[in-house]
């Protein structure tokens, strides 16, 4: 195992060429249909203030689902554990949109970081306000713990969003019917659809999630973000749901909290050490960056940074 992480870095990168390309973009929301497969980028933001990339990493991409445990960090500091009454904390064992789950469990999602839990989530970061103000406060959270103010919302993928996300509105709908969702479900999706439209680079989605591999600080700044219990159980949630009915996988091959996107980004935590994320958007049976899975695997092998 070699000791330098720069050295790690450009290993892993070599070691995706045989797989750049592989999988099949998110072709069901059209404006991400057009993104080369091909591309494929990585970097690592120490605990030290270290930051190492390789391959397209400074190239913006849509996070997607990856801006969930954003979004669950500011509904965590709006309304505490107040939020467990409207979501649940275990593992879907089902798909990312699921209605068939959402209906015998009449209405409370089974985790924050499916689509139905996010758009609690957003109702609740919403708070009977304009969706303007709901969608500028998780943008500005983003651009802070980027510690970039290039971080924009791509209006295209925003709207291709709302005219494809038939299933998202079915299961607003099934949420408000059983009195879960408070907020008119047109402003709700206005504001998830945004949310999941926040297009970053993997540098700066790296330095975003490094107040998560700090304990709730960030190292860098030195601003408390969330307490450590807080950091903790975020953590505990991406190890646990983070790859929606394939998170059990992930764990086993990574072991570390991680949070996917179906924009082929990937969030990753190594606590106490650093914040990794990678691009590729080609994606798997399951929608999850089927590159970036393999490369997360591999780096946590040539680091040891397995919470195992």
């Amino acid at each position: 195992m070699t000791t330098n992480l720069a050295e790690i870095v450009a290993q892993v990168r070599a070691d995706m060429e045989s797989h750049i390309g592989s999988g099949r973009v998110a072709d069901y929301i059209p404006a991400l249909s057009r993104v080369d497969p091909r591309k494929f980028g990585i970097a690592v933001t120490t605990c030290d203030g270290e930051t190492i990339n390789a391959g397209d990493a400074e190239e913006p991409f849509s996070i997607q689902s990856v801006s969930k445990v954003f979004a669950l960090t500011i509904a965590l500091e709006r309304v505490g554990e107040a939020l467990w009454q409207r979501v649940g904390r275990e593992p879907s064992g089902s798909a990312f949109n699921s209605i068939v789950q959402l209906e015998h469990e009449h209405g409370i999602p089974r985790n924050p970081l499916i689509n139905p839990g996010a758009i609690v989530v957003a109702d609740v970061i919403l708070n009977q306000r304009d969706p303007k103000l709901a969608i500028t406060e998780i943008l500005e959270f983003l651009r802070a713990r980027a510690d970039d103010r290039s971080v924009q919302i791509d209006l295209e993928v925003a709207q291709s969003e709302a005219d494809t996300g038939h299933r998202n509105t079915a299961m607003a709908y099934f949420m408000r019917a059983f009195g879960n969702l408070n907020g008119p479900v047109y402003d709700v999706l206005t504001t998830y659809f945004h949310q999941c439209a926040i297009t970053m680079n993997c540098v700066q989605l790296a330095r975003a999630g490094l107040f998560l591999a700090g304990s709730g600080r960030d190292p860098i700044s030195g601003e408390q973000v969330v307490k450590e219990a807080r950091a903790r159980r975020i953590n505990a949630v991406m190890m646990t749901c983070g790859h929606y009915d394939a998170s059990g996988d992930f764990a086993f091959h990574v072991g570390l909290p991680g949070k996917s996107g179906v924009g082929g980004g990937i969030l990753c935590v190594a606590p106490h050490r650093a914040s990794v994320a990678v691009w590729s958007p080609g994606l798997n049976e399951v929608g999850n960056s089927l590159v970036g899975s393999l490369a997360l695997e591999r780096l946590a092998l040539l680091t040891g940074w397995s919470v195992f």
